[in-house]
């Protein structure tokens, strides 16, 4: 549908700035006719928290991951050994209650635990039983193949994650900004190196892990203290002594042990179970508490932590599913402590601001936007994060391990209660519920073991959510203001995203689109800067430019596959490359209100010849209108030329 003919009829005149001019004998006024603004599905997409009355929420009964109290020792009345019942499927252990080991007295109604007999080892009479032989087959196996092929870089790696604190180890995520939080924070390791020794020496950390608190530290002590709050409600043992699996070494003596770790195997297996890995659960805590202060990193420490778990198989300690497992109750467990728990309100905002401060200071900047920056300067041979895409590819390995889908693979995602208070301060410019969708599209398929819980931890993918949409299933307004600085004002969205709704991006901040884009409902700027960073970062739809500055970067041509509308006032600024890199490729019609702006910038290490003519905006339809102003980088004469359906530009000097 037309606009009103008064709003739609636009008369203008080219006036090429810096000295150029138009070279196709038509100076005369150009009626056009802007088509409407793209629609989308006029619907927004939601991720509700599911019946409290039939989904008990984590986050609100994270105290009961207790052992040794009567109360807790279900299955229904634990949240800790609850959240991780997906094992259920694979493994039934030889008593459903939290006794490994354990004893607890009679609490009102509910009766006295009393110690279990299962003896730890793997065929014995008390053990319990395998319900998936193929999963659990396949879970062993994978331990018996990496440890048998480990290198020694990954032995290394595997007994340092063991052995020093687990939060200088996951510091290391930080990257550039690490000597500066471990100096700050007071962190220290003495866990430097393996032993000579391979069976007899056994060395424990001695260090200081996640560093000196408040009481003692002015620069990072808050900081500190929220590190170690995120550990709240998060034992790993009620679930270890409820589901009483075996270590994968105890299943199978194929399993090769880090030689230098032999000495740390337990003498006691009736209460050393493998499910879940305590290792990795205190990993991704402390990553997660760790990237909630220093979002610059988000990616790169819950990478870091996916790593750490990788390591525990590596070292032949735990299985893959240990590590699953580990992973989801921390998830839960961190959510907790900042949503409901000692980390929430004041805390955690002055433990931010205390973080982003002393780090600032420490790279020598003066804003969120410069430590960003600061925090990505090392290149992959110092910091093996830096390569984003390897980044994420490895993160969404090591959430699965390669493991078969065993249930239905059609079940739509759901997101915990509170899981998205994590993304605060990565996605502060969205809201609640604009993080929860995050979460829901870009969660991991359904169908893997242990991985659909009721709540929904299971499935959620932290590294890609920090990346933010991973579809538009509903329309989408993103609001940035610049004035507020760090990723109100510039973040990237490095997804690739899908679904039929559209994005409008308001507000001053500039959003930067990278994925391969497919959605479809169509891509408005109204204000502030969006800048196209791959060839298909605008999507399936039509663009439409009514406020802001839009920008291309793209190493391609960026394409539009619907029509391109550019209101007055509005900017296009094509950053050209070689080959017709950064232009425009339109499919539909284009049409430029009087008044529309064009600046032309060149890329690094490209710059047009004098006599060069260049492409800027081609279109298989129309392209109808005249830029108003046309600036070009470096250069002080050109030509414009205007064919019916291409722009083009002639540098003469």
């Amino acid at each position: 549908m037309l606009r009103p003919l008064a709003l739609a009829l636009i008369s203008g005149f080219l006036l090429a700035g810096c000295g150029g001019g138009s070279d196709d004998g038509n100076d005369s006024p150009v009626a056009v006719v802007l088509p409407d603004a793209p629609k989308g599905l006029g619907t927004v997409e939601t991720a509700p928290v599911q019946d409290a009355t039939k989904v008990l929420p984590f986050v609100d009964y994270a105290y009961s991951n207790q052992r040794g109290d009567a109360r807790y020792a279900t299955l229904e009345t634990n949240a800790g050994v609850r959240v991780v019942s997906g094992f259920l499927q694979i493994w039934k252990p030889s008593s459903l209650i939290v006794d490994a080991g354990t004893t607890a007295a009679a609490n009102g109604s509910f009766p006295a635990v009393v110690q279990s007999t299962w003896t730890g080892i793997p065929g014995d009479a008390t053990d319990g039983q395998v319900l998936n032989s193929t999963i659990h087959a396949a879970n062993i196996q994978y331990v018996i193949d990496v440890t048998t092929k480990r290198t020694e870089a990954q032995a290394l790696a595997a007994y340092l994650d063991d052995r020093r604190g687990k939060g200088y180890s996951i510091s290391d995520g930080l990257g550039p900004l690490a000597p500066a939080w471990r100096s700050a924070a007071g962190m220290s390791t003495t866990i430097t190196s393996m032993p000579v020794d391979a069976t007899t020496v056994l060395y424990n950390e001695g260090g200081v892990d996640v560093g000196v608190g408040s009481a003692t530290n002015a620069t990072l002590g808050k900081a500190v203290d929220f590190v170690n709050n995120i550990g709240e409600n998060g034992s790993t043992e009620p679930a270890k002594r409820f589901y009483k699996y075996a270590r994968p070494w105890r299943w199978s003596t194929d399993v090769k042990v880090v030689p230098q770790l032999v000495p740390a195997k337990s003498a006691t297996p009736a209460t050393d179970g493998g499910f879940i890995s305590g290792h990795t659960a205190e990993g991704v805590r402390k990553a997660m508490a760790i990237a909630y202060l220093v979002p610059q990193r988000f990616q790169e420490l819950m990478a870091r932590s996916l790593e750490m778990g990788e390591n525990r198989i590596l070292s032949g300690m735990h299985s893959p599913l240990d590590v699953i497992g580990g992973r989801i109750q921390a998830q839960a467990v961190a959510a907790a402590a900042i949503a409901t728990g000692s980390n929430k309100d004041t805390l955690k905002a002055d433990a931010f601001k205390q973080a982003q401060a002393a780090m600032q200071s420490a790279a020598g900047v003066t804003s969120a936007d410069a430590l960003n920056a600061y925090a990505h300067s090392q290149a992959v041979a110092v910091d093996r994060f830096a390569d984003p895409a390897a980044t994420r590819a490895e993160a969404l390995r090591r959430l699965t391990f390669g493991l078969p889908q065993i249930g239905d693979k059609t079940k739509a995602a759901v997101v915990p209660k509170s899981a998205e208070v994590l993304l605060e301060t990565r996605l502060p410019y969205l809201d609640a519920a604009q993080r929860r969708v995050v979460l829901k599209t870009t969660a991991l398929p359904s169908g893997y073991p242990v991985m659909d819980d009721e709540e929904g931890w299971g499935r959620l993918n932290y590294v890609a959510a920090a990346d933010g949409y991973g579809a538009f299933n509903g329309d989408v307004t993103v609001t940035m203001d610049a004035a507020l600085g760090g990723f109100s004002s510039n973040d990237s969205w490095r997804n690739d995203i899908g679904g039929a709704g559209k994005l409008t991006k308001a507000g001053s901040g500039t959003l930067h689109l990278t994925g391969a884009n497919t959605f479809s409902g169509g891509t408005q700027l109204d204000a502030g800067i969006l800048s196209a960073d791959s060839a298909s970062a605008l999507g399936k739809g039509d663009v439409y430019i009514a406020g802001g500055t839009l920008v291309t970067k793209a190493a391609a041509p960026v394409a539009v596959a619907g029509r391109y509308s550019q209101r007055k006032g509005a900017t296009l600024q094509l950053t050209m490359g070689a080959a017709g890199a950064g232009r425009l490729a339109v499919t539909g019609a284009v049409a430029l209100e009087a008044g529309a702006l064009l600046n032309l910038k060149f890329q690094s290490g490209y710059k047009p010849a004098i006599g060069d003519t260049l492409q800027l905006i081609t279109s298989a339809q129309s392209l109808g209108g005249r830029f108003e102003t046309v600036t070009v980088e470096g250069f002080t004469k050109f030509t414009t030329s205007y064919d019916g359906k291409t722009l083009s530009i002639k540098i003469e000097g």
